[in-house]
């Protein structure tokens, strides 16, 4: 009798653990990251441009405004070395178990630091970036659809039109859009941003040249007094870890590439990415070091301010960065859709449903559109909190994951390569948020709520 009940339970231990995996393979076939796996290579190319180049390359040459030709040229191209470098990390870490994709983050450093360590670790850090990130956007998005409008509209009859306006409009196609079920059926969106993000950065650049040095350029210090001086440079290096973010979706963007073992999902992944960089660097370095030789330190926050004419340009590269931004969004979107869905059929028990998908995405896309209209100087509380997110996440965590798990020969390149990343990153992890907190003390002085 006894045996007969020990089989019975074991026999529905197996049921049990069968209906699981199946309810799991069923989960994952519904999820955005997983749900298609069909994607090309280059759309790796498009998906990591549209993650990593935001309109914050407007910014660059303020950044270098901030830090001088000398700290700035630095900080900037071991930013794009370091980074790259730490790309490749994960690409290769993608599928580190024969057999085992770790299609996201947190999968990774699950495996690596434990199921429960490795939650918490990543899981607030990616959350802090990819859910900031959307803010900004929302913010970026309604404000360069004001400059378009305000440099295009200058007729005595012209009204001026408030940012919160601005804002929803960009939110509205949001709404349509994250219904989109995963990552490749956003590809001629995010292709379309590609796209946008190299003609701004162009125009920005060329017409900077065009223009001129301009008359009395100085390339000193934009404060006068020392603490400015140090607040200025530790704010640069926050936005120059702000512009380099796309880690933070690269194993979800890899995830949706098929994998065999004759061609390993490693290889058309890398070969995406090695495009990206490089229009990255396209974007980047141009904007960058023309805008600031042109303009010096009176450059504006945002170099098309700065450049004013001619009008329909201007107005042009501000709907380029419009166009730019709704890509962005959804780049960085889609993995919180993923664990948003998972969290609410894994752990609030709701059935995979398209009721589910389309209530909590549209809940997602009104909450970062409320924020965004609250507090339209989150860009500087995004540097601040993100500046425990963006350089761990981006700069540190992938060499810390490949120390512990490849350990590499102490003193080889590998080794030193990865000891200089982590403390790169740490210090613009620990720097950067105090810059950050000093533009919201003065962004937030004469603010006014829905202005």
């Amino acid at each position: 009798m006894a045996e007969i009940r020990e089989e019975m339970s074991s026999t529905t231990t197996t049921a049990d653990i069968d209906n699981k995996q199946q309810r799991e393979k069923e989960l994952e076939a519904w999820l955005p990251i997983t749900s298609s796996r069909n994607a090309k290579w280059w759309y790796s190319a498009f998906h990591n441009v549209t993650a990593i180049v935001g309109a914050g390359v407007l910014s660059l040459p303020y950044a270098m405004s901030q830090l001088g030709w000398g700290p700035g040229s630095v900080v900037l191209v071991l930013s794009w070395i370091i980074t790259l470098y730490t790309l490749w990390q994960m690409v290769e870490m993608h599928e580190l178990v024969p057999g085992k994709r770790f299609d996201r983050y947190h999968e990774l450093c699950q495996h690596v630091f434990g199921e429960k360590l490795g939650l918490y670790i990543v899981v607030p850090q990616q959350l802090m970036v990819q859910v900031g990130s959307n803010i900004v956007y929302m913010v970026t998005g309604g404000k360069s659809l004001q400059k378009a409008y305000n440099t295009l509209c200058t007729s005595p009859g012209c009204k001026d039109i408030r940012l919160t306006y601005w804002i929803m409009i960009f939110a509205a196609p949001h709404f349509f859009i994250s219904q989109l079920p995963n990552f490749n059926s956003i590809w001629i969106i995010s292709l379309a941003a590609a796209a946008m993000s190299l003609s701004y950065s162009t125009v920005a650049w060329t017409t900077s040249l065009h223009k001129g040095v301009q008359p009395d350029v100085h390339y000193g210090p934009k404060s006068s007094t020392t603490p400015g001086m140090v607040f200025d440079f530790l704010s640069a290096l926050g936005n120059i870890a702000f512009a380099y973010a796309g880690h933070n979706v690269v194993l979800e963007i890899q995830a949706t590439i098929p994998s065999t073992p004759e061609i390993p999902s490693k290889k058309p992944m890398w070969k995406g990415v090695k495009l990206a960089y490089f229009v990255v660097a396209a974007c980047y370095f141009p904007v960058a070091f023309i805008g600031y030789r042109i303009f010096g330190n009176s450059v504006q926050d945002n170099i098309l301010i700065s450049l004013e004419k001619p009008a329909w340009l201007i107005a042009a590269a501000n709907m380029f960065v419009f166009v730019h931004v709704i890509g962005s969004y959804q780049v960085f979107a889609v993995p919180v859709f993923d664990q948003m869905e998972t969290f609410m059929v894994k752990k609030m028990k709701f059935k995979p449903s398209l009721p589910l998908r389309v209530i909590g995405r549209s809940l997602y896309v009104g909450l970062t559109m409320f924020i965004g209209m609250t507090f339209p100087f989150f860009g500087g509380l995004l540097g601040f909190f993100g500046g425990f997110a963006f350089a761990p996440t981006t700069y540190f965590l992938p060499c810390i994951i490949w120390l512990i798990v490849f350990k590499p020969k102490r003193f080889s390149f590998s080794w030193l390569m990865n000891w200089f990343c982590i403390i790169f990153g740490a210090l613009l992890m620990v720097l950067s948020p105090i810059g950050a907190l000093r533009d919201i003390i003065v962004q937030a002085k004469g603010y006014k709520f829905y202005s």
